[in-house]
């Protein structure tokens, strides 16, 4: 937990989010966890749906937790009159408004850009859907899975063999979210600077499409297949054009990743598994060379591998300098030395379902600003926990008037 001696940056900026599932909170959450007071609204009875997903016991999952850390809770009802007017007056109070609903909800509601810019012409606005605000795919509903097809990054995922696989985590719906947490410091920043004061909001708007999010992160997919005809394979664990990079069985039952294509490397890389003729092949001195055969390499290596132990592989490419690692698993992680040494497992008390709250590690915050991770500060909050602190504390709200304005 923080103290009163520690530095966020974000520190007075206050957010509402009135998103739900992963990709707007995963924005919430960065801004909370580098300070930012951010107010989730929440939907009454049932509230975020994440609640429920992968709930393992108790009446929160810990995914909620994860994603809504250091958050308060308000619930209003949105499709209400009595909830909307709230909004627009708690956005009076707030530097950024964050959502993903489908685009035009925030229209049909009477809290579009126009109105919300009506109630504080200097507020940020990030949006976050399927196909963005704009284009002839706009109006259709976006989930991760979709985004991830048509931004590029299934078609590269899995063995070349097999139809594409999907990432084992919502990746299109984080990806949105670090896009949209960076949009909207931008915008803060712009803000400070003076620049874009005077400008309507619908012209300031962060619009943060899934599948572009996505597509961003493809590298030179699209340029390489317009400028050389490439497309792209799917070659499961290895990286397409570059060897050799690949997981590895150990003969514990084990696996290893391996990452020797740096020249230099490779060469320290083949003397270490005693495959000397390998590293003074000229053939094999460039890249190019070593993928075409890359299967040769992968041979030689997982010989090497299989016949010792994780702990005896990973020591001997740590000698010879060559990049290595476990596959971890999460038990792994936790009794990780060097992400406890830099505060990446932090522990909260929750409810899990017993009969008292217990201690859990949740991921920390990252990136690290300093030496460690700062300090998380709250757990997922409870359904409407800060219902009756904010609208008292922002808006004057008595108690009484509490659930007229829900």
């Amino acid at each position: 937990m923080g103290n009163d001696s520690t530095r966020y940056p974000l520190e007075g900026v206050r957010v509402l989010e009135l998103g739900n599932y992963i990709a707007a909170p995963t924005a919430g959450r960065m801004l909370a966890d580098f300070g930012a007071e951010v107010i989730k609204v929440e939907r009454p009875g049932t509230g975020d749906e994440l609640r429920g997903w992968r709930l393992h016991g108790g009446s929160t999952s810990m995914f909620f937790h994860t994603i809504n850390r250091n958050k308060k809770s308000v619930v209003l009802d949105l499709r209400s009159d009595e909830g909307r007017a709230t909004v627009l007056e708690l956005v009076r109070h707030c530097d950024v408004v964050l959502e993903n609903f489908r685009p035009g909800t925030l229209e049909k509601w009477g809290l579009g850009p126009e109105a919300l810019g009506a109630a504080n012409p200097d507020v940020v606005l990030a949006r976050i859907s399927g196909f963005g605000q704009t284009g002839p795919l706009s109006q259709r509903p976006g989930f991760a899975a979709v985004a991830e097809a048509m931004g590029g990054m299934r078609e590269l995922v899995g063995e070349a063999d097999r139809p594409p696989s999907r990432v084992g985590v919502s990746i299109g719906d984080s990806i949105a979210g670090l896009h949209a947490a960076f949009g909207i410091v931008v915008s803060l920043l712009e803000r400070r600077s003076g620049r874009g004061t005077g400008t309507p909001l619908a012209d300031r708007v962060v619009d943060i499409a899934l599948h572009e999010s996505v597509f961003s992160m493809m590298e030179s997919l699209v340029p390489d297949h317009l400028a050389h005809g490439v497309r792209r394979q799917r070659v499961g664990g290895r990286m397409e054009g570059i060897a050799p990079t690949n997981a590895y069985p150990c003969g514990d039952g084990s696996s290893v990743v391996i990452a020797g294509n740096g020249d230099s490397i490779f060469r320290r890389y083949m003397q270490a598994i005693g495959r000397p003729d390998l590293a003074e092949d000229p053939d094999l001195a460039t890249n190019a060379g070593r993928w075409a055969r890359r299967d040769e390499l992968d041979r030689a290596i997982g010989d090497w591998t299989s016949a010792r132990s994780r702990d005896a592989v990973l020591a001997a490419l740590d000698e010879a300098g060559v990049p290595a690692g476990p596959i971890y698993t999460a038990a792994d992680i936790c009794e990780d030395e060097q992400y406890r040494a830099r505060d990446m497992i932090q522990d909260m008390r929750v409810d899990t379902g017993g009969d008292e709250p217990v201690d859990v590690g949740f991921p920390g915050v990252v990136p690290v600003i300093g030496r460690t991770s700062l300090p998380l500060r709250t757990p997922g909050p409870e359904l409407g926990e800060h219902t009756a602190e904010v609208l008292g504390s922002l808006l004057c709200t008595t108690s009484e008037n509490i659930e007229e304005r829900k």
